[in-house]
């Protein structure tokens, strides 16, 4: 495994390394190697300084797809030095004008038009704003291209790994984003670490087939450069488009989540042929993991979800490994990886044992460095520099670690807290339950009541309150616990990465 200080240095010793290995292939069949990955990353960069004035210390937000421009994009800006805030492509003028001016960035990059949307336009309504107030964001529109320049014109790259080169900001469904600062060193811990609990070997081709701007999209790239790696990329999740291009490029590692893990399921049932012969494992995380969903996978495909925790703010604390049993695989996230510290604390402010829930607080080499609004940062870390992530889980005799819920998604009825996620792990092991979401709505008498979002899987027949109800029941679930309101929808809504949009559930069906 390659290791340098900078990514930029990264990019130099695997392209010196392996030059013509297979770095990234997308769904139009589209080629670059390690090789042509540095050539064209040089080649932007200076076309980057010499058009647009970018430099060591510049912040440049991005919103691009899943693009080997993106890639190469990434690299450029390493080259040059400068600060970058890669933004998802659903966030819309709110998130990104918010990022723009707290971030102060001096380019805003984005496509023209992507998936019906004018980012041009948005990106000139949030010039105009940044123009009001007396800054300047200049607007570069990228459709699968970038400026180009003489490499011969560029300075010294940068040589340490521990300055902040990146922001990644956290999605704010009810207040503003939270910009993640981190670092090279911080990144390329946390794609080291990821590629020894799979097993990364240069022979692997992984599923790229969630946003790149996601901090994961940024981690794969790194770990394919340490390791010689290739990626598959699909600038959107469409599973008809998807499935026969990872089927015909011998994906190894098909991630990315309990989504896309059902997407691959239903495609393999209507399949006369198995569609991943060389698959070995699917790599998971960012939503829950249904048992059933594992049992069925190692079933169909002969290869096991493995699955990690993390946050954009301390990516990927826990995950499993293929020596992993199957019972440790299904039920949890796996165990801290190299350098990560981990304590659970329980509500009362003592430290959990085996088998008790506890927040989940941290410290590791990939944890951000602080928050871009340093203000942030006192509510964010504790007394003893931990990270406070927010989520609840009990860490077995292995310890490995179990995500039970979040401190926020508690739903309090009557006094009671109903954690959301145990309910829904048992909604999810009913035959007529394709999906769930389990929300508390507010309610005059109760404080809050227990609602089940649920989709049906295709023919069969809707789930019913008196159904739910009884199924509840016979499993031994708390009368307390068990949904009061039942909404049965076509599918459940999900960000690109998987995360169930819980708060749009809410808005929603409050009433």
């Amino acid at each position: 495994m390659l290791e340098a200080p900078t990514l930029w240095g990264l990019i130099e010793a695997r392209a010196a390394a392996t030059p013509d290995a297979l770095m990234a292939v997308d769904e139009d069949g589209r080629q670059m190697t390690f090789a042509d990955y540095r050539q064209r990353v040089v080649v932007a960069a200076a076309g980057l300084a010499t058009d647009h004035g970018v430099g060591p210390g510049d912040v440049v937000t991005w919103q691009l797809p899943t693009w080997l421009e993106s890639m190469v994009l990434v690299g450029a800006l390493s080259r040059l030095g400068a600060t970058q805030n890669p933004v998802l492509p659903i966030y819309r003028e709110r998130e990104v004008g918010f990022c723009v001016r707290q971030a102060r960035s001096s380019l805003l990059i984005v496509p023209s038009h992507f998936a019906g949307f004018d980012f041009v336009a948005m990106a000139d309504g949030i010039a105009a704003e940044v123009a009001a107030t007396g800054g300047r964001v200049a607007v570069l529109a990228s459709d699968r291209s970038l400026p180009a320049g003489d490499p011969a014109t560029l300075g010294e790259p940068p040589a340490s790994g521990d300055d902040v080169r990146w922001l990644f900001y956290t999605s704010g469904t009810t207040a503003d984003p939270k910009g993640a600062q981190h670092t090279d060193a911080t990144i390329a811990a946390v794609a080291r670490g990821m590629a020894g609990c799979l097993g990364c070997t240069p022979a692997d081709r992984n599923a790229l087939a969630f946003p790149f701007t996601h901090i994961g999209g940024i981690t794969w790239l790194v770990t394919s450069l340490q390791v010689g790696m290739s990626n598959i990329l699909f600038q959107a999740f469409l599973p008809d488009v998807v499935v026969p291009v990872l089927s015909e490029w011998g994906v190894t590692l098909a991630g990315s989540g309990t989504y896309f893990h059902q997407t691959y399921v239903a495609a393999q049932k209507a399949a006369d042929h198995a569609l991943f012969p060389e698959v070995r494992c699917f790599p998971g995380g960012g939503a829950p993991k249904p048992v059933a969903l594992y049992a069925e996978m190692k079933d169909l495909f002969g290869a096991p979800i493995v699955s990690g925790y993390g946050l954009t703010e301390a990516p990927i604390l826990t995950m499993g490994t293929g020596d992993d049993g199957d019972e440790d695989l299904a039920t949890t996230e796996g165990s801290p990886m190299p350098g990560v510290e981990l304590k659970l604390v329980k509500l009362d402010g003592t430290i959990a044992g085996v088998g008790e829930e506890g927040e989940v607080r941290a410290k590791a080499p990939q944890l951000m460095v602080g928050y871009l609004d340093a203000s942030l940062d006192a509510e964010g870390f504790d007394a003893e520099g931990y990270f406070r992530t927010g989520d609840l889980g009990v860490l077995n005799e292995r310890n490995m670690l179990t995500i039970t819920g979040r401190l926020k998604d508690v739903i309090i009825r009557k006094g009671e807290n109903v954690s959301a996620k145990e309910v829904e792990d048992l909604l999810y092991t009913h035959p007529q339950v394709a999906d769930v979401a389990v929300i508390g709505l507010p309610d005059a008498d109760r404080g809050e009541m227990v609602c089940a979002v649920v989709s049906t899987p295709e023919g069969t027949d809707r789930l019913e309150m008196a159904e739910l109800v009884r199924f509840c029941k016979e499993a031994g679930l708390m009368v307390q616990k068990i949904p009061e309101r039942i909404e049965v929808v076509e599918v459940i809504p999900r960000n690109p990465t998987g995360k169930i949009l819980k708060q749009q559930l809410r808005d929603t069906y409050t009433s």
